[in-house]
């Protein structure tokens, strides 16, 4: 193995126009190569592809799954019951109201988040395809999650970031990811902000012939399916029954659907299934200006809107994870909101946890409210905890950045303007996303997305095929499909 360099703050490249065309033009090429799919196979119709012979196509059945995630230590998480938090959400509730709540430590695994569950089965595979080593482009935990497997497999990693403003200042949160996947013996790349981050990765790509341990391949979303098989093994073993709930933390969606995925195989088919994410409304991801005036790199709605509306914004042709197929609803909690409930629990139930699992716990502490006190909603997953995802040093940074931080009602809170963390547990609040509005825009999408690839064609012939693609994409009948194609289709 090559010694880890540590990380690189490195420029991004500046190329030319013709170099930059180059190897756009080759990024088919270049990812057909770096992850071994041939995505052209799956394809049909003019929007339809075989989504399900994509996920069979990796070749592993999920008792081949387990097995390679125990040979690493991943899986097995407690299913931990949050008796205290669960009380302080029935003393808000009403009569007969407050569902027990309980959490899925996935901050147990190796490298302290689910995500090392989709990092097993990849680091695995690029293994067994004879790859010397795997690339991940990720400003998050899969990073630590991918050098925590190369690891234990041998294998060099390679991690890219997106993590500095244009003056050189970098996220607490982003930087103590970058910690670990060095501590890891990951060679991190830190770049500014900006669309150099896919060049810089397919320029590695093909420079290393690294394989490409995508978030968005069969291999990563079928590694969690696990987590939705224990999760319903765990919690029946319990109470009997299957979970009524469950709160998924949403961003590019493969935590979903790998979950949801999980829990039909193994029964749970009346489980409602429930994307959260931080509400970011207003603030552009991409923007340099905007970049630091959040204080969450994921589970926000900066990500979890777009990857459920198009999920092929991915970096492989075609995403494995598609959350639209998924969910039964989807709902928004608040900055602040999610800053107490991390608080809440450590001081009351002593589980020190980074922040990104307490946006589906600020979620379900509110909808607990709203079930009956014999049914359960779970909280899917945790997250490890350092020192840049510590609660004081975001809010630190955050007031840094010229961010206002209040105590009082959250629903004053403006992202990149003020933070308000409650000033009582009964004002956090879920709020709900129109699920109609996420398929007209899905619809809208995957048109604009099948003219690209007819050459710029003004008009989509819908197959009856691309009809019942939609109809399992946006879990609508087929009434509803047709209805959403003619408000997009010209006449």
């Amino acid at each position: 193995m090559s010694t880890n360099t540590g990380t690189t703050n490195r420029p991004a490249d500046k190329p030319d126009a013709g170099t930059y065309e180059a190897l756009m033009a080759r990024k088919g090429e270049i990812i057909r190569k770096a992850v071994g799919i041939d995505y052209s196979r799956f394809e049909s119709g003019s929007i339809a592809f075989d989504y399900e012979g994509m996920m069979k196509s990796t070749g592993y059945s999920l008792d081949e799954v387990r097995e390679i995630q125990n040979r690493t230590g991943v899986g097995n998480t407690p299913l931990l019951e949050l008796r205290n938090i669960s009380e302080l959400a029935r003393r808000y509730a009403p009569a007969g109201k407050g569902a027990r709540i309980f959490l899925k430590d996935e901050a147990s695994n190796p490298s302290g988040s689910f995500k090392a569950r989709r990092a097993a089965t990849s680091v695995y595979h690029a293994r067994k395809l004879g790859f010397t080593g795997v690339i991940a482009a990720t400003s998050g935990n899969y990073g630590a999650a991918v050098a925590s497997q190369a690891a234990m497999h041998g294998l060099d990693c390679i991690v890219v970031q997106e993590c500095f403003d244009s003056r050189g200042t970098g996220q607490p949160e982003i930087i103590e990811k970058a910690r670990k996947c060095e501590a890891l013996g990951a060679e991190v790349l830190q770049l500014t902000v900006g669309p150099e981050l896919f060049y810089i990765f397919l320029k590695l790509l093909e420079e290393t012939g690294f394989f490409n341990a995508s978030l968005y391949t069969p291999f990563g979303v079928s590694g969690i399916e696990t987590l939705g098989i224990e999760l319903h093994d765990q919690i029946r073993a319990v109470t009997g029954t299957a979970p009524d709930a469950v709160v998924v933390t949403n961003a590019g969606g493969g935590n979903l659907t790998g979950t949801a995925r999980g829990l039909h195989a193994a029964g749970s088919a009346d489980t409602e299934i429930i994307a959260a994410s931080v509400n970011l409304e207003g603030l552009n991801m991409a923007s340099d200006t905007q970049f630091n005036r959040k204080s969450f790199t994921t589970g926000h709605t900066g990500f979890g809107i777009p990857f459920t509306t198009f999920p092929d914004r991915s970096d492989v042709p075609r995403s494995a994870a598609r959350p639209l197929r998924y969910m039964d609803r989807y709902v928004t909690v608040r900055q602040g909101e999610v800053f107490y409930m991390t608080e809440a629990l450590a001081r009351l139930e002593g589980l020190e946890r980074g922040p990104a699992g307490s946006v589906s716990l600020a979620a379900a502490f509110s909808i607990a409210q709203e079930m009956d006190r014999d049914q359960t909603i779970v909280v899917q997953e945790t997250e490890y905890t350092g020192a840049g995802k510590h609660v004081q040093p975001q809010l630190a940074f955050a007031r840094e950045n010229g961010i206002d931080l209040r105590i009082g009602d959250p629903r004053g809170e403006k992202p990149g303007t003020v933070i308000v963390l409650p000033a009582d547990p009964s004002m956090i609040s879920a709020q709900d996303l129109t699920l109609l509005d996420l398929r007209r825009s899905y619809v809208k999408h995957a048109l604009r997305f099948a003219r690209e690839r007819l050459g710029g064609a003004k008009t989509v012939e819908t197959t009856a095929e691309d009809k019942e693609f939609l109809e399992a994409e946006t879990r609508s009948s087929r009434e509803e499909v047709e209805e959403l194609l003619r408000e997009e289709l010209p006449a």
